[in-house]
């Protein structure tokens, strides 16, 4: 069973009153983030979001914008700086990213985040959910922004699945179709439809009886047929190559000018094939550097 997009004004309407009665106060929807930091405090944010949870980002991002306002004071630091800074937030390659899209702002945009999403896509680490997201929340801009939870509320609002399909270009078709004309309102629908799967239609526990859209709903008008779990499953973190290349990260930035020699970097962790591949892989991706035997952040 479908939902047209036509079928869906009046739970839209719900929908943009349901989110201003009930969206989470998180410091990049605030008037004085925006005030303060302009695109650049949300593209930061975004980067952020990438893989980790609100409440993992809120003090990182506090912390990383007190230090760095601008573009520019990003660009100013040393590659060692940014990954300490990162410290636990996950995914590393993340702070290597944002230093290199703030170098390119600088660089090709005057130190102001660019609006364009062409522009946007051109900097490093940065795809199309992101591009997107910048453009609509920094710059209030007309565009569908489809994220899992956004994918998950409209598999089972228009197409009665209990769990959206791989990621394709009908994600942002179905959401477009779904944008009212004004910019404003399109705005809130794209952080309504995240908010909404974030909160209220979750995976494993969706809160029907409370949601906006029940009404409209084509899952729940089917009567919440199951259907086949699609979503890739994340490998378990303790053991894995992730938790050591954390433990090495760890390590060097707890050292005296973070760096240790390699030998004595994390010696005692139980499985040392693991160690020497995680230390191997963090230097294929700039992360750590090694010099005459020893481990350091990159300079």
């Amino acid at each position: 069973m479908r939902a047209t997009a036509e079928a869906l004004p009046e739970g839209i309407d719900d929908l943009i009153t349901w989110y201003q009665d009930n969206a989470r106060d998180l410091p990049w929807r605030r008037a004085e983030f925006h005030e303060r930091y302009g695109a650049w405090g949300v593209l930061v944010s975004e980067f952020m979001l990438q893989q980790t949870p609100v409440n993992r980002v809120i003090p990182h991002l506090a912390a990383w914008l007190d230090r760095w306002a601008t573009p520019a004071a990003l660009a100013a630091a040393s590659p060692a700086e940014v990954v300490h800074q990162w410290a636990s937030l996950g995914y590393p390659r993340r702070a290597l990213w944002l230093h290199g899209a703030a170098s390119r702002i600088v660089a090709e945009h005057e130190g102001q985040t660019p609006r364009d999403v062409d522009a946007l896509l051109a900097l490093p680490g940065i795809g199309d959910y992101t591009a997107r997201a910048v453009a609509v929340f920094a710059f209030g801009d007309h565009h569908p922004v489809v994220d899992t939870n956004t994918r998950r509320v409209l598999a089972r609002a228009m197409h009665g699945q209990p769990q959206p399909a791989p990621p394709s270009r009908r994600d942002l078709d179905d959401m477009r179709a779904l944008l009212p004309e004004d910019v404003g309102d399109s705005a809130i629908v794209n952080a309504a439809m995240m908010e909404l799967g974030a909160t209220l239609c979750t995976a494993r526990a969706p809160r029907c009886a409370s949601c906006p859209l029940a009404a409209q709903c084509a899952w729940r008008a089917a009567g919440y047929p199951a259907g086949e779990d699609r979503r890739r499953k994340q490998a378990a973190y303790e053991g894995s190559d992730r938790q050591t290349r954390g433990a090495i990260l760890r390590a060097l930035r707890g050292a005296v000018d973070h760096a240790l020699p390699a030998e004595l970097t994390i010696a005692d962790w139980p499985r040392p094939e693991q160690r020497d591949r995680a230390i191997d892989s963090l230097i294929a991706d700039g992360l750590i550097e090694a010099d005459e035997g020893m481990l350091r952040l990159p300079h």
